[in-house]
């Protein structure tokens, strides 16, 4: 609890710090694919995080492996932040501009104007000085609109269920029928592949395509992905085993088919033989005590009928031949999201607000992102009871074909626009935004 306590913030801060100090340091032409390596490293880290994993998922209180090796990169990072410049924007704001200097002389090639750069930043600075706090950000209408679609970009991110597929991915494939449980976690880990290499793309695409095309390409590929995913859970709902035996014992659990007994958080499938040929099955209430893998009472109570593999406890999971298609789609999932809607909302939010607004407005669309972030994850298991599976990611879905919908007209193209000309831009009618 106390680490928790201790690494929620910190993550917090670094998730809003980070993507700021490399938009400020990184030169206009480059900015988008700097911003978007940040992301890289992160969708790198998950999928080592996930491997290791999968190396401990068989190992006795490999848990606490699993934990534990993660403070060595923390590390790491510590060490190498210690050796990390400030920003030369910040020095300038300090009226520290020969060190401003020295910082620019280290990241920028040697053939660059650093003079009129730095004439720039002190420009653009002179203006901001007295503009400050959340009153003058609300009061300046460029900014306002700004932060509306920052935060947007920040709530759409997490509502069209990104965060859901991360920490759920391996409940997500156990629910399309894979039921080992170490072969669940080494397929999540190859599903966040999917996201590692999808973000590469983002980082070939982002100056070559820009910011908004990359947004919207990337909120349509997960509508579609989403939609196989949603259909898939659907046809295994609606094409489920029928029960042969219904449990007139208990009335919770009384069902006519796997879907409708599977569907209730309190109950599982019990069935003999495999999944392809079933020979009696009944739902029965099942064993928490026993993390959900047996049953109360009848068949699937039995142990030694379960680990003979006599009997198999279907939680939260029913036979269907097609599962392999929701994997795919989530896969598909993660290669659509992770070039747009992965990296793009911290890409365009480190970078259309002006200096004064900067650090204000990030601070508000980063807790608007882990808000929603855990909104999501909190309802994500009560959704599939209520709306069941399918229900939840025809959601998702319809969430992220109504962000495509905003941001088609909301979102303005911010490549190659310098940091210092971004309220500038949204001084603009909202038509001109498009033309770049």
């Amino acid at each position: 609890m106390m680490a928790a306590l201790v690494a929620g913030p910190a993550s917090g801060f670094a998730s809003m710090a980070v993507p700021v100090y490399l938009s400020e340091v990184s030169p206009v032409e480059l900015r988008g694919r700097i911003t978007v390596v940040n992301n890289i490293f992160i969708t790198g880290g998950q999928v080592i995080s996930a491997v290791v994993s999968g190396i401990f998922s068989e190992v006795t209180m490999g848990w606490r492996y699993m934990l534990g090796l993660a403070g060595l990169p923390a590390l790491l990072q510590l060490i190498g932040s210690a050796f990390m410049p400030e920003s030369p924007r910040w020095l300038i704001s300090r009226g520290r501009d020969a060190e401003a200097m020295k910082v620019l002389e280290k990241i920028r090639p040697k053939d660059a104007d650093l003079i009129n750069e730095i004439e720039v930043m002190k420009a653009a600075l002179a203006e901001d000085t007295n503009q400050r706090g959340l009153r003058e950000v609300l009061s300046s209408a460029p900014v306002r609109q700004a932060l509306l679609v920052g935060s947007l970009l920040q709530l759409f991110q997490q509502i069209s269920g990104i965060n859901t597929v991360m920490y759920y991915s391996a409940s997500i494939i156990t629910m399309a029928g894979i039921t080992d449980k170490s072969l669940a976690i080494w397929l999540s880990a190859a599903t966040s592949s999917m996201n590692f290499f999808g973000t590469f793309l983002g980082l070939w695409l982002v100056e070559r395509l820009g910011r908004r095309s990359l947004t919207l390409g990337s909120l349509l590929g997960t509508m579609l992905s989403l939609f196989v995913m949603a259909l898939t859970f659907q046809m295994a709902y609606i094409n489920s085993p029928k029960v042969t035996f219904p449990n007139s014992d208990s009335h919770e659990c009384f069902a006519d088919s796997c879907g409708v007994c599977t569907s209730k958080s309190s109950c599982g499938y019990c069935f003999m033989g495999d999944q392809n040929d079933i020979l009696n099955s009944t739902c029965l209430a099942t064993d928490e005590t026993s993390y959900n893998e047996m049953s109360v009472t009848g068949w699937c109570s039995n142990s030694t009928l379960i680990n003979d593999g006599q009997v198999t406890f279907a939680y939260d999971w029913c036979p269907y031949k097609y599962a392999w298609l929701c994997i795919m789609g989530l896969a598909i999932y993660l290669l659509c999201f992770s070039p747009g809607m992965g990296p793009m909302p911290w890409t365009i939010n480190s970078e259309i607000y002006p200096g004064w607004a900067r650090a204000t407005c990030t601070s508000i669309t980063t807790s608007i992102n882990w808000t929603a972030n855990l909104v999501v994850s909190l309802t994500f298991l009560t959704l599939t009871e209520l709306l069941l599976k399918h229900g939840v990611f025809y959601m998702y879905m319809g969430l992220a074909g109504l962000g495509l919908i905003i941001f088609f007209f909301l979102l303005p193209e911010t490549r190659g626009v310098a940091l210092e000309d971004m309220e500038n831009l949204f001084s603009k009618p909202l038509s001109s935004r498009f033309r770049r």
